[in-house]
């Protein structure tokens, strides 16, 4: 994950937790074993997905001590489209970690009254305090994307939002918090796929709404939103995007 100061920029490697760059430096030499078969953009197998991932997940831990130890703030935003693979990401980071320091926010339709309050206003209660790591399982970012694409607001609202998000988030940094934004994207194809195995699966159809339905047949609206936002003059840069089809493949 990237880190960004309280300027926006991107911290330096050295401050992770619990690292020495010279005694950690990987060593030189030809790949052996699953490092060999998992070659950039290679599925790995579900063996050595375990693996990797439980090597992901002790740094995880390391980065949870890291952070209560510093009193860091971080808050995280993941956003995308239906199917993407963010419950699944969240999943992952949070598996092995404690859900004291790891919280995981993902708000309902606003009530009646929240829609009369100011529109980031709910999301606020939730923000990290000292020690914590706060995963939104999309956020504000609602505005400019679903509520815009379906409808749900005015394109004077969603343009009111994107003059306004860049200070509101501005505010977020300065105060301390480290704010990382993901946007996950999903060829058609496989969005396809994963909408219809939620279908087949008895254990998955909780995970299927109508406006999951609705968003679907509206395809080619979303990115464009999407892309609107990313080049908003936001205070420390735009999200970061993971594109790819297809999960459990190693990252080049």
């Amino acid at each position: 994950m990237k880190k960004h100061d309280a300027k926006g920029k991107a911290a330096a490697p050295a401050n992770g937790p619990g690292k020495n760059p010279a005694k950690d430096e990987p060593k030189t030499g030809a790949k052996s074993g699953s490092a060999a078969v998992a070659a950039a953009g290679t599925k790995l197998s579900n063996k050595d997905y375990e693996r990797e991932l439980r090597k992901l997940h002790v740094e995880l831990v390391k980065l949870q001590q890291w952070v209560q130890e510093k009193g860091l703030k971080v808050c995280i935003l993941f956003e995308g489209r239906d199917g993407a693979g963010k419950g699944g990401t969240i999943k992952a980071i949070t598996e092995r970690v404690s859900p004291r320091v790891f919280r995981v926010i993902a708000l309902p339709a606003p009530t009646e009254r929240e829609k009369s309050q100011m529109y980031a206003q709910r999301y606020l209660p939730h923000l990290p305090a000292a020690g914590e790591v706060v995963i939104f399982d999309r956020s504000w970012y609602n505005r400019a994307g679903v509520e815009r694409v379906m409808g749900f607001c005015t394109e004077q609202e969603a343009q009111g939002f994107l003059q306004v998000v860049p200070l509101f988030e501005q505010l977020m940094v300065k105060s301390g918090i480290i704010l990382l934004k993901y946007w996950l994207e999903v060829s058609p194809e496989e969005q396809t796929r994963r909408l219809a195995s939620r279908i087949d699966d008895g254990r998955k159809i909780w995970k299927l709404s109508p406006m999951d339905l609705k968003s679907y047949d509206r395809w080619t609206t979303t990115p464009r939103h999407a892309t609107r936002c990313s080049r908003r003059p936001i205070a420390h840069g735009p999200p970061g995007m993971s594109r790819g089809p297809r999960t459990r493949r190693r990252c080049g």
